[in-house]
């Protein structure tokens, strides 16, 4: 009997259960309005691939994809369409970003220790919002403290809080006292962080753990770093067997993987184990641009960190443990990635913003052009380029029918000057109108 009134009893919630999802779909359904219909009118246009400047063009949008983009001719939008006149600014695509720590703010060495992880995710908030007006519509978040940036991510999909879209690793994976652990604290602490992983069978079962809590990709630690304690940057941390198990693994179920590699041995054990990209690459050397080049892996440059690092060392606080390895390895940087640019290596844009505040992610083009790029290849590693290694070029990274509308607007010709990306006054990210200095 006790049975029986079981199992009525369950079926009664779930004819409830049902009802009440039927009800909230025949709701939403009622509820969806029409989608927006806007015609972005550019002056100027900068079709990324080519290089050219196209004059006087309509961008159509409708909801959150372009849906025609074409020459104007004079006449006025039709019924129902809103016109955002931009006739004398110069469009581009929304910048990517492929290298970001949103929840992170410029804080080295000990200071790190009294930032909760809660307290990160709101700092991802300001910083979210922070990138988004600086233009930049789409990021990878590659290695914040727990799932901080998953929770971010989130927040703004459901359009709690303003930011770019974003790709996000979730911890990221770190030998036992390598970079990325917890090495601040003495070992009666036991601490460590909630990536570090050791052997084959541990690498696979973190890889597996950040994609159960939420990562779109995986970002592991192949050498040691710049910016932690007691850990050579030259150094590979995971052997090559350890490397191949992460990006199997992670390729088999559907990620990417991002390799930090600022040593030679690292930067090439990680490109011969399969990832995507390349993280910094401080020491990269000829054989290491072979194989990258054979194997089509991208270099993801952070340059601009090191200016901005070394101004402001002092007024930060870095301990000194830090600023030994920074003197060595930032200059070193700009020598051998220039190398690698006239290499002809494949490069995506990235900032590592979190070493300096958010928002100036722009920055980077200039010392990019300064170590050997075109304005335009600067440009196309931060829009085609960067869609070509997110998986997105069908939805981002040029201004094309069918992808999302992400629009950005500057004065001035970047493809003379790369600093005018520096000062975007219009943002639009998919379809929806977040900044705009024009209208005033």
């Amino acid at each position: 009997m006790r049975m029986q009134r079981q199992i009525l009893f369950s079926l009664a919630i779930l004819g409830t259960l049902f009802s009440s999802a039927g009800s909230r779909a025949q709701t939403g359904a009622t509820a969806a309005t029409a989608p927006k219909h806007i015609v972005i009118h550019a002056g100027r246009m900068l079709d990324v691939r080519t290089g050219k400047i196209l004059q006087n063009q309509n961008i159509y949008v409708e909801g959150e994809k372009v849906t025609k983009v074409e020459a104007a001719s004079g006449a006025k939008p039709g019924t129902g369409w809103t016109l955002i006149d931009l006739p004398n600014a110069t469009v581009l695509p929304g910048l990517i970003d492929c290298h970001v720590h949103l929840t992170m703010n410029p804080s080295f060495g000990y200071q790190e220790l009294g930032v909760s992880e809660a307290r990160q995710t709101l700092i991802g908030a300001k910083n979210a919002r922070n990138t988004l007006m600086a233009g930049f519509t789409t990021v990878r978040n590659v290695g914040p403290d727990g799932f901080t940036d998953v929770a971010l991510r989130d927040a703004i999909n459901d359009g709690d809080v303003p930011g770019p879209r974003m790709l996000v690793s979730g911890p990221p994976l770190s030998i036992t006292g390598g970079h990325a652990d917890q090495n601040l604290l003495p070992w009666e602490y036991h601490a460590h962080s909630d990536g570090a992983a050791d052997g084959v069978e541990g690498v696979q079962r973190k890889v597996r753990e950040d994609i159960k809590y939420g990562a779109d990709m995986i970002k592991f630690m192949a050498s040691g770093g710049v910016l932690s304690k007691g850990d050579n940057p030259q150094a590979s941390q995971y052997t090559l067997e350890e490397m191949k198990m992460i990006v199997s693994e992670a390729h088999r179920l559907g990620r990417k993987v991002a390799a930090h590699a600022h040593g030679s041995e690292a930067i090439l054990w990680a490109t011969e184990a399969g990832v995507d990209s390349i993280e910094h690459g401080s020491y990269i050397n000829d054989e290491d641009i072979a194989a990258m080049k054979k194997s089509g892996t991208y270099l993801v440059p952070t340059l601009y960190l090191g200016d901005w690092f070394m101004e402001n060392a002092q007024q930060i606080h870095v301990p000194e443990f830090l600023m030994v390895k920074a003197r060595t390895v930032m200059p070193a940087a700009r020598k051998n990635i220039a190398h690698a640019f006239a290499s002809g290596v494949k490069v995506a844009f990235g900032t590592d913003a979190a070493v300096y505040p958010h928002g100036l992610n722009a920055h980077e083009f200039a010392v990019m052009v300064k170590l050997g790029l075109t304005p335009l290849e600067a440009i196309q590693a931060a829009t085609s380029n960067a869609a070509d290694l997110l998986g997105w070029s069908d939805k981002v990274g040029t201004i094309e029918a069918g992808k999302w509308a992400d629009v950005v607007a500057v004065d001035g010709d970047p493809m003379s000057d790369v600093t005018t990306l520096q000062n975007v006054k219009f943002v639009t990210k998919s379809g929806e109108i977040y900044k705009n200095e024009y209208a005033r």
